[in-house]
């Protein structure tokens, strides 16, 4: 398999986390996200979003989008499952995971912040934008996990929650964002730090990292 991404990008991580995991290789092809080349014309026919990661499978398919192409290598090797079984711990997991993928990430992307420049904001209001964005949504995802016992953030097995948990704990500190306030999803990030899934996927680990 492909996987085309950016060593600093947090959707890019998450399929990285979610490939060891598994224990499935992927060989890695980057596409400066700064230098825009992301919207080369040859990775637009890949993804015409112009986005990473995107996934080449071993016989010629493509994905996008990090949660279906996590969800397709849950598919195509079920264990270690990164969903619970039973209906409800599933969906509280996928709704964890969705605030992060859906309602925090979209928002303070490299996309979002070059168009509030474009649009005038000075570079301490976009910063501002992006800090708040990530605040405001890892409190909720703080509360969401409140009364799940842990390690992780849900239960003793990593899941989709940490894998999109911590590439966005990442992104919140590169924005200033004083992550110690919530000390749950904290326990959650260490306890994944031990494992060498989590390690390997870091950004800094990457062959293109800078």
């Amino acid at each position: 398999m492909l996987l085309h991404g950016y060593f600093r990008s947090s959707a890019s991580y998450r399929v990285r986390i979610a490939l060891n995991l598994k224990g499935l290789g992927a060989t890695q092809m980057t596409h400066h996200l700064r230098k825009g080349e992301q919207r080369a014309e040859a990775y637009l026919a890949l993804n015409p979003q112009g986005l990473v990661p995107t996934l080449e499978t071993d016989d010629g398919g493509l994905l996008t989008q990090s949660l279906a192409i996590i969800d397709w290598l849950e598919e195509l090797k079920p264990s270690p499952a990164l969903l619970p079984s039973d209906p409800w711990s599933k969906m509280r997991v996928k709704a964890f995971a969705l605030t992060i993928a859906c309602d925090i990430h979209p928002v303070q992307n490299l996309k979002v912040l070059a168009r509030l420049r474009q649009l005038g904001l000075p570079e301490t209001e976009v910063q501002a934008w992006a800090a708040t964005v990530n605040r405001d949504g890892l409190a909720a995802c703080a509360a969401l996990i409140a009364g799940e016992a842990g390690p992780f953030c849900f239960g003793d097995k990593p899941t989709l929650a940490d894998i999109c948990l911590v590439p966005q704990l990442a992104n919140a500190r590169r924005f200033g964002v004083e992550v110690q306030a919530f000390p749950r999803l904290i326990a959650a990030e260490q306890v994944c730090a031990a494992l060498a899934a989590f390690r390997d996927a870091a950004p800094e680990r990457q062959p293109d990292a800078e």
